[in-house]
């Protein structure tokens, strides 16, 4: 059972990144972004930010869906890899001229709250409300 909780949140993980890498290529490659190692401005920095919340959500959903057991402790630990990840982004380029400052703050602080919406969409439609 320990190596399907870890499936289950390495799942969440995978599909997070492979998802949000995917949708800012093509975002940049369809010119909606400037190229790449150019800063993102505000609108991009906001349009960003929502779908990787949605994508998010659904990585919290998809990591309680493959639980097997305690749906939404296995959503907490994505929130919080969630939130160490996104902390290293932020330290990692907060002198770095890619953007407005808000957008990785709001990275980390919205990791943990993300997951837990998926983990609850997850509970709601499988008629559990604890």
């Amino acid at each position: 059972m320990k190596g399907r909780s870890v499936l289950a949140v390495l799942a969440g993980i995978v599909g997070v990144v492979v998802v949000t890498t995917i949708v800012d290529v093509l975002l940049h490659v369809a010119k909606v972004y400037p190229p790449m190692g150019q800063p993102l401005t505000d609108a991009h920095a906001l349009l960003a930010s929502a779908y990787r919340l949605g994508i998010g959500i659904g990585g919290g959903w998809l990591t309680a869906r493959l639980a097997p057991s305690r749906p939404m402790r296995h959503v907490m630990i994505l929130g919080a890899i969630g939130v160490v990840l996104a902390l290293i982004g932020l330290l990692a380029t907060w002198r770095l001229d890619l953007g407005p400052r808000w957008y990785p703050v709001s990275l980390v602080v919205l990791a943990i709250p993300q997951c837990w919406l998926g983990g609850r969409i997850h509970e709601l439609r499988r008629g559990r409300n604890p």
